[in-house]
């Protein structure tokens, strides 16, 4: 259940960052399918540093756990969403 919380905000993050990076937005699609990948990416690794959900965690749907899930996917969504937009900006300008 904490990777799918993860991959939700990620799409969400993935928007968010768009709006805030309006040029590196690559529109509401890729900004999403961008944002699952880095949600997906940024819950495990939080997870696998023992901060949140992710390998080896106990499932669980306590709220800690949601808040950790939901901000790692979140914050994982607009990371890798401003790493791609920035690398797509300056293969843009060549």
């Amino acid at each position: 259940m904490d990777l799918i919380i993860q991959l939700l905000s990620g799409a969400v993050g993935g928007n968010v960052g768009g709006a805030m990076f309006k040029k590196a937005s690559l529109g509401t699609v890729w900004n999403s399918v961008v944002g699952i990948l880095g949600g997906g990416l940024g819950g495990q690794l939080l997870g696998m540093i023992g901060l949140g959900g992710g390998p080896g965690a106990a499932e669980g749907m306590d709220p800690a756990s949601i808040a950790s899930s939901v901000a790692g996917g979140g914050v994982g969504g607009v990371v890798l969403m401003a790493i791609i937009g920035v690398i797509k900006q300056a293969m843009d300008r060549r």
